[in-house]
């Protein structure tokens, strides 16, 4: 068990720096922000005024950071799970393409909106698409390269 945490924190972060930087870059092009989609993710806790704030803040920049790692990582462990310790390049692939989609669906469908990442609140459908096409690319870059 030890050993899928430790993997999954390793995947979770990677999956959350790539879905940072691809929500980031998607918010600067659409909302003129960097910060903008990040702040909305922290609506779960501060509600409908985290998803209205442009600038960098610790109360909602920080929270929205540390909110998608959570996040990140929940998702790592089913990536893992699915994987395994060392796995091919098809499986890591087919893992991180199959737990993105997953992720989506929970996020997007089942879930209250108050639970929702929030990006939706501040992106375009395209933007999220490539939101979870690094959430995918985040979860297995790193069994890629060590192949």
């Amino acid at each position: 068990m030890t050993s899928l945490v430790a993997r999954a924190l390793v995947s979770g972060t990677l999956a959350a720096v790539a879905t940072t930087a691809a929500v980031a870059v998607a918010g600067r092009r659409t909302a003129g922000s960097y910060a903008a989609p990040v702040n909305a993710t922290s609506h779960a806790l501060w509600g409908e005024t985290a998803e209205h704030e442009n600038k960098f803040t610790f109360k909602y920049t920080a929270t929205g950071l540390a909110l998608n790692h959570g996040a990140s990582v929940f998702w790592a462990l089913f990536y893992e799970e699915f994987a395994g310790p060392r796995p091919s390049r098809k499986r890591a692939l087919l893992g991180g393409a199959l737990v993105s989609a997953v992720a989506y669906v929970v996020d997007y469908h089942l879930v209250p909106p108050r639970l929702t990442p929030g990006f939706e609140t501040r992106l375009p459908r395209k933007a999220l698409g490539a939101t979870y096409a690094a959430l995918a690319a985040g979860l297995c870059i790193r069994d890629l390269l060590k192949r």
